[in-house]
């Protein structure tokens, strides 16, 4: 990785992580932690939790803020609605996410990890605290476990895993709700699984996936599945911010609070290790597990203040810096990051603005293409309409006139539900005398009562035959 250009590489035997060197874990038990990263980012998961549960409750222009509503392939996000037509859209939305991951990242490492993953935030922000407040801090934890089965043991154990489960299955429903609406949701929960079996067979699924993840697996998500912190390597440069030890500060290491001359800050208190959710040791340089928590700067400055030290032995920058190199924030790659940004902005808006509150096309009807029928011509067209807004529209069909040629619109003024379609027949008709070819036939449609520019003028071949 870049950074170790700066930091001494430790052999496998040193390093340390919940994966053992043979394969097998190392059940990872954080000790508590309190700084002022710790204040920040709690007050940030309990915020993004907080956004996270309630935009199925708010409302705009009548529906969810977010609902997926993938039964009927309708997707309500922030007041606009798309139906299974917008679906290329999604691709502006999920690249575009990737991209500002991949931005953020080549700027500040793995904020994302250590600050707004739901793998994190409900780790930190709601499992280890239940953990914590029912087994009480690491020390205690940790010899517990390693004791008889007790009553003392068996009671927090079982409080702990249904408090657990419990958190599990109400973060499931919520889950489900984005895809049922809240509503919907509560009103299943109080019927017969029976009525509505792949809602819950959905919701028991999240919930035992959710409560294994939590509950056990932990850290292993972000080291085993998640491929992201593999992709440090190419994300991230020398001046990217990244969570550090000064070497030139720290080492060499030494015991107690007094050091001698030529002897660095750290004190080799092992706080750092004792907090990291990965159990990694940060002073080994950049790993592939950390994620960017910052506990270990956290613990470290606690300590620091102790030893009557300056704080920062362990501290948010970058590889460079920690070098005693002067870092640069503004760089070759940031410049084209923002460069593709802009330019990914644009396209978006262009697509997003072509996005349009219906949808109309002229189609042949079944049959022969052209009727003859005495003296004249007929062909026979549908106007297909689908709304795609959030409430019912009227919208009005009128032909565009061509001389010679007779229009008959039995439903000239149609009514489709919220993302419904409706189709408006259309017969055409011309004289033999007057037909000298195929023509074009165009169909204005727009919303009753609309602005100037709603309208769409949807076209289709007039087929016949000369006699």
């Amino acid at each position: 990785m870049p950074a170790k250009k700066h930091l001494p590489l430790l052999p496998p035997t040193v390093l340390k992580g919940s994966l053992r060197a043979d394969g097998s874990r190392d059940m990872v038990h954080p000790a508590d932690v309190h700084g002022r990263f710790d204040r920040a980012r709690t007050v940030v998961f309990y915020l993004l939790i907080a956004l996270w549960a309630a935009l199925p409750w708010v409302k705009i222009a009548g529906n969810p803020a977010v609902f997926l509503d993938v039964e009927h392939r309708q997707f309500f996000l922030f007041g606009a609605t798309f139906n299974a037509q917008d679906t290329p859209l999604l691709f502006f939305l999920l690249s575009g996410v990737g991209f500002a991951l991949v931005y953020v990242t080549a700027l500040l490492g793995r904020v994302w990890c250590g600050w707004a993953c739901p793998q994190t935030v409900f780790l930190e922000g709601v499992f280890r605290k239940i953990e914590r407040l029912v087994e009480g801090p690491r020390e205690v934890r940790m010899r517990r476990n390693k004791g008889d089965w007790t009553f003392d043991k068996l009671w927090r154990k079982a409080v702990v895993h249904t408090a657990y489960a419990l958190a599990a299955f109400v973060i499931a429903h919520i889950i489900l709700s984005y895809f049922t609406s809240m509503p919907g949701m509560l009103r299943m929960v109080g019927r017969d699984p029976a009525s509505h079996p792949e809602a819950f067979i959905w919701a028991a699924a999240l919930t035992g996936v959710l409560y294994f993840d939590f509950s056990w697996f932990r850290e292993q998500m972000c080291l085993v599945i998640c491929p992201y912190g593999r992709l440090q390597s190419v994300l991230i440069d020398s001046d990217s911010m990244v969570v550090g030890y000064d070497e030139k500060r720290g080492e060499p290491r030494h015991k107690g609070k007094e050091k001698a001359e030529g002897q660095g800050d750290c004190i080799e208190c092992g706080r750092c290790v004792a907090v990291c959710p990965t159990g990694i040791d940060i002073r080994n340089g950049l790993q592939i597990d950390c994620v960017g928590c910052t506990q270990c700067i956290d613990a470290c400055d606690e300590i620091m203040d102790k030893v009557e030290r300056p704080r920062g032995l362990i501290r948010y920058t970058s590889a460079n810096k920690l070098a005693g190199e002067k870092g640069k924030f503004l760089r070759p790659r940031v410049y084209a990051y923002t460069a593709l940004l802009v330019v990914g902005a644009i396209v978006a808006a262009f697509g997003f603005n072509a996005h349009t509150s219906f949808e109309a096309n002229l189609q042949r009807l079944s049959g022969p293409p052209y009727v003859l029928d005495g003296d004249t011509i007929r062909d026979s067209f549908e106007v297909r309409l689908v709304n795609k807004t959030s409430g019912p529209v009227t919208y009005l069909v009128e032909p565009e006139p061509l001389a010679g040629v007779t229009f008959v619109v039995p439903l000239a003024r149609v009514e489709v539900p919220s993302m419904g379609n409706v189709r408006s027949p259309v017969f055409v008709t011309i004289p033999k005398s007057l037909y000298k070819g195929d023509f074009p036939v165009h169909i204005k449609v727009r919303p009753e009562g609309g602005k100037p520019g709603d309208e769409r003028v949807v076209i289709a071949q007039f087929l016949g035959a000369r006699t």
